[in-house]
């Protein structure tokens, strides 16, 4: 870290830096493709499951080649008199015109007459290669010249790919400029300067931008494919972890230009004094978000791979390129409020700068400002805090009681848009599960029996033998439930069962579709969380055991961190069924906030806990810890604000699941930032003491006993004039 320390805060080699970086960027820019990921999110079950072999079995049958656009009309619920019917009619004679098989265009009306419905079978490979296209044709013809108050609205496969692709579309350009208004914001509220913000925000945007390219260059060969909602949350990452490693960079540098009257020398101190910390915290996270390659969804496999190649870029401009542009424009950049190094500090700092590589920087005593007046009262009272932090983050966590997990196909975008509106209708007038798809296929020999036993399995409404192919037969299934509900889960799981207890050649039955494929993601998600969770863990207590040198440190920080998770779960579980009105989680929304939490949680604990070693090492552990607090505490609190910031930004997006995301991190990353990382870790280290480096030899040589600043100012003083003799 020294090397790179010199090479990017030089007084010719900065702006080297600066010119490489600027070629490297618009060499790669030029080389690297343009990302054409997917739209919307594939759903990637695993090759294994029931529904993945069904699909590929059906891929071989002639109506593999088709799909079904549904067209819902009715009348603000009012029955359909003669007109609205002979309207339906004549749309229907004009949607047939659309489809593969026109006479198979039949109006279906209701039973209490208020809807009626129009399925048009198309051809899938052309509507796969435009849904936007086929959506809006169906949509065209449907509706022209309907009565007053007759509504037609499209639902259905077809229906629900165009409105999710809807919900993705302009998800950068909306997700970056929200993100950048945020940063921008909180970077001028936290320097105070109309200047000093546009260079971080340049450097990380800079990142975020060929993060994209990188990330969709190293997923291509590895048959990965990344959709809008990763590069959404690739950006966010991007913004907030960048930004966050910027924010303390910048921090110590200022510290150290009120010490040095070198700008260089300063920025190399301050480089090699949280280069390690920046360093291990985004390595933590990139190694993190690396387990998702472990998982069985593609989505978690692409949000692993992307997001780690992110924080890896973020790591490199914060150290290499950041530095270097801070060093070029000189100490004139934090205007109005410029750093000076006064004469004192400067002949102090000057003796020893040269010698605090090797082991120790010297600090001056921290001001008698809030962080340090709040460290100080933790310290007096460290049990009544520990408890009462514990006990507050408990209340949080009985949200956990409501915890749910999977939304129907309804309740997975925010709004009303046709297709949620038009099933909303059909489970009101028809089956709720009208428009799903279920599949059994088995041995051509067996098709009636097992026709017979879907029959009699509740939950499903109808069962028809279908086409025959390469001796397996299909038995297309309507369910009595909602789309990718509960109840059409358990209904998917009692065919399985009894498939399976049939024996025989029934027992060969593979059950698939949309439900099924649903159903798989569930099952898939979770089998995932147990086992990435674990190693995440592990990782974790890796990298803080080797920074930290100690064991019992980083027990107690995964400890706090894993409180700060499930506080922020039950809180969002909560505010989700009592506020926002979502009955559950999304499938994937537990690993994300787990990932996300624990890995960007233990980043400001490491920013946190390194400082109190290298301050320990002079003024005890407890001391050391109340310094460390007072020092880094304004920063770490605007980093963790500003990150909080970031990702509620994803709730501009009419997704759930990122919505949900957003939601949960905030809460967490404000939990953490606010409470945790600021009175339960200190309150925890002052109970412990030097047993929180354990089994380190003992932090200090020195009293831990607080002294006043006239007296702190003066060992520090003695101390470092003593370390440069």
């Amino acid at each position: 870290m020294r090397t790179l320390a010199r090479i990017v805060s030089g007084h010719r080699t900065a702006w080297a830096v600066l010119a490489a970086t600027a070629v490297a960027v618009a060499l790669l820019f030029a080389v690297l493709p343009t990302s054409e990921g997917d739209t919307a999110p594939p759903s990637g079950v695993p090759d294994t499951s029931q529904s993945a072999e069904v699909t590929e079995i059906l891929a071989s049958f002639p109506s593999a080649e088709t799909t079904v656009g549904i067209l819902v009309f009715s009348h603000g619920g009012d029955r359909l008199d003669a007109g609205d019917l002979a309207a339906v009619d004549a749309r229907a004679a004009s949607l047939a015109e659309l489809s593969t098989t026109p006479q198979a265009v039949r109006p279906q009306i209701s039973d209490d007459g208020t809807a009626a419905i129009v399925a048009v079978p198309l051809d899938a490979a052309t509507a796969d290669a435009d849904v936007a296209g086929t959506a809006t044709s169906l949509r065209d013809a449907a509706s022209t010249d309907l009565p007053a108050g007759l509504d037609a609205l499209l639902t259905g496969p077809i229906g629900f790919q165009d409105d999710i692709a809807n919900a993705f579309a302009g998800a950068d350009v909306r997700l970056l400029l929200v993100t950048v208004i945020v940063v921008a914001v909180l970077l001028i509220v936290t320097y105070r300067s109309p200047v000093l913000w546009i260079v971080p925000l340049a450097v990380v945007g800079a990142a975020d931008a060929l993060a994209g390219r990188v990330a969709a260059a190293v997923a291509e060969p590895l048959g990965i494919p990344l959709d809008a909602s990763i590069s959404g949350i690739l950006s966010v990452l991007v913004f907030g972890a960048g930004t966050n490693y910027a924010l303390l960079l910048v921090a110590r540098y200022r510290e150290e230009l009120l010490r040095q009257p070198d700008r260089h020398r300063a920025m190399r101190t301050a480089v090699t004094s949280a280069g390690p910390a920046i360093a291990a915290s985004g390595g933590t996270v990139a190694l993190s978000l690396l387990t998702l390659l472990l998982a069985s969804l593609t989505g978690n496999r692409a949000l692993g791979l992307a997001c780690a190649v992110g924080v890896v870029v973020a790591i490199v401009f914060a150290l290499v390129a950041l530095p270097a542009a801070l060093v070029v424009c000189g100490r004139g950049l934090f205007w109005p409020f410029v750093p000076r190094a006064s004469s004192s500090a400067a002949t102090v700092a000057t003796r020893t700068d040269d010698r605090t590589a090797g082991g120790a920087a010297h600090h001056a005593a921290p001001r008698r400002g809030f962080w340090d007046r709040l460290g100080r009262g933790v310290r007096r009272r460290p049990a009544v805090v520990a408890v009462a932090s514990v006990a507050g983050i408990g209340v949080l966590c009985l949200g956990l009681s409501g915890y749910a997990v999977g939304l129907s196909q309804t309740d997975q975008l925010l709004g009303d848009p046709d297709s949620v509106t038009a099933q909303r209708v059909i489970d009101e007038s028809f089956s709720a599960g009208l428009t799903s798809r279920t599949t059994v296929v088995v041995p051509s020999t067996v098709a009636d029996e097992a026709t017979a036993l879907a029959s009699g399995t509740d939950g499903v409404d109808a069962a028809t033998t279908g086409e025959t192919e390469g001796g397996l037969t299909r038995v297309d299934l309507q369910l009595t439930a909602e789309p990718e509900s509960d109840a059409a889960f358990d209904t998917v799981e009692r065919l399985r069962s009894g498939y399976a207890d049939a024996g025989g050649r029934l027992a060969d039955a593979l059950v698939g579709g949309s439900d099924a494929t649903a159903y798989d993601t569930k099952v898939a998600a979770q089998a995932d969380i147990d086992l990435i969770a674990p190693i995440i863990l592990a990782i974790v207590f890796a990298v803080l055991a080797l920074l930290l040198r100690s064991l019992v440190a980083p027990v107690l920080l995964i400890a706090s961190v894993l409180a700060t998770f499930f506080a922020s779960l039950g809180a969002s579980t909560w505010l989700f069924q009592n506020v926002l009105g979502f009955p559950a989680l999304d499938t994937a929304v537990t690993l994300y906030a787990f990932l996300f939490l624990v890995a960007l949680g233990v980043d400001y604990n490491i920013f946190l806990t390194t400082r109190a070693r290298e301050e320990g090492l002079v003024h005890g552990t407890r001391e050391g810890m109340v310094r460390a607090l007072a020092s880094t505490g304004a920063v770490i609190t605007s980093a963790g604000i500003l990150l909080a910031a970031v990702f509620a930004v994803l709730g501009v997006l009419p997704v759930v699941a990122l919505t949900q995301v957003g939601v949960i991190v905030c809460l967490g990353v404000l939990l953490d930032t606010l409470v945790v990382r600021t009175v339960l870790v200190p309150a925890l280290v002052f109970l412990t003491g030097d047993a929180f480096w354990w089994p380190s030899r003992r932090a200090s040589r020195q009293p831990q006993a607080a002294q006043s600043p006239t007296r702190e100012a003066s060992a520090d003083a003695s101390a470092a004039t003593n370390r440069s003799r």
